[in-house]
């Protein structure tokens, strides 16, 4: 089957395929694929155009990019982009996996945030905060009636849900706002020959520093749950961020807003694809958005419950 037969959309300009376009699992919000050419090989991502849970902004993203791949930003070379279909080219690396990241690591995505945030890119959209939802207790009471997996935890939960989001919506963000990534996370990165590589640009845009290098170090910092977190590789992130010329903003509750913020969106945009009850036609498969569903209904509350001892832990390094 060519490769202009397994999507929705042609791929001619990347030359003449050398094998069928080989499905890539794991993403958590699209679909993305492998596709060798006489031209090379190439990263073809699916956008997901069913339940988007942002506007994309294809051109603006795609200026960025190429203007951190220029800048010698440590990335796949952005080839194409269009609202339904991104193209970059194919990079070899190891994944990343959840788990504190070597110190170097850490110090040099610091680097690299400040190198990112120091771009001369125009953006063109003003962010605009939109109100958390507070529909838990409706969501719950769904995934009871049509017998979801993980509707019992949820409904134990949803006091916690609610408590996140005024948490979110009502925490003070001093900035700065800079233009950046805003997904650094292990399953967005590579490691090649030990260095980093940065994935997934789609979520770029506008965002307050303190979030964009909380969720980053933090992320960094610890395994797939909350009872080993490094400090010590959090400030190194911080540290790689100060030697790239990048200035930390103040302290406060602002630094981890963010990702509990992001962490609430695609929790409540996987439990609506399950109870939906049908495999969705882009996107993540039903299965992950199940794992994503219970990863978020456990380790959200135990982030949340931790927010006092993590402020304490890292303030002080």
């Amino acid at each position: 089957m060519s490769a202009d037969e397994d999507v929705p959309f042609s791929l001619s300009y990347l030359g003449a395929p050398t094998g069928p376009m080989v499905r890539v699992h794991g993403g958590y919000a699209n679909r993305t694929y492998r596709l060798d050419t006489d031209q090379g090989s190439f990263a073809v991502k699916e956008l997901n155009v069913l339940d988007r849970r942002w506007t994309y902004r294809a051109e603006d993203v795609f200026g960025f990019e190429r203007a951190a791949f220029a800048a010698g930003i440590p990335m796949p070379e952005p080839i194409s982009a269009s609202h339904h279909t991104l193209v970059h080219r194919w990079v070899e690396g190891e994944r990343v996996p959840e788990a504190p990241v070597p110190p170097a690591y850490a110090f040099e995505i610091g680097e690299i945030l400040a190198r990112v945030h120091a771009l001369d890119v125009a953006w063109r959209h003003v962010p605009t905060e939109e109100p958390v939802a507070r529909d838990w207790p409706e969501l719950a009471a769904r995934a009871t009636a049509t017998g979801q997996p993980w509707a019992d935890e949820l409904a134990t939960q949803v006091g916690t849900f609610l408590a996140m989001a005024d948490f979110v919506d009502t925490c003070e963000r001093p900035g700065p706002v800079v233009l950046t990534h805003r997904d650094i996370q292990p399953w967005n990165l590579l490691a090649r020959q030990g260095r980093p590589v940065v994935l997934d640009w789609e979520l770029s845009g506008m965002l307050d520093l303190a979030g964009e290098l909380g969720s980053t170090a933090l992320s960094l910092a610890k395994g797939p749950g909350f009872d080993d977190v490094r400090p010590a590789i959090f400030r190194t992130v911080l540290d790689g961020y100060v030697a790239g010329g990048g200035a930390l903003p103040p302290w406060g509750p602002s630094w981890f807003a963010y990702v509990i913020g992001g962490w609430l969106g695609h929790t409540r945009w996987n439990v609506l694809r399950c109870l939906a009850g049908v495999e969705p036609g882009t996107g993540p498969d039903l299965a992950l958005s199940h794992r994503s569903v219970r990863d978020g209904v456990r380790g959200l509350p135990d982030l949340f419950g931790q927010l006092p001892e993590l402020d304490a832990l890292l303030r002080c390094q």
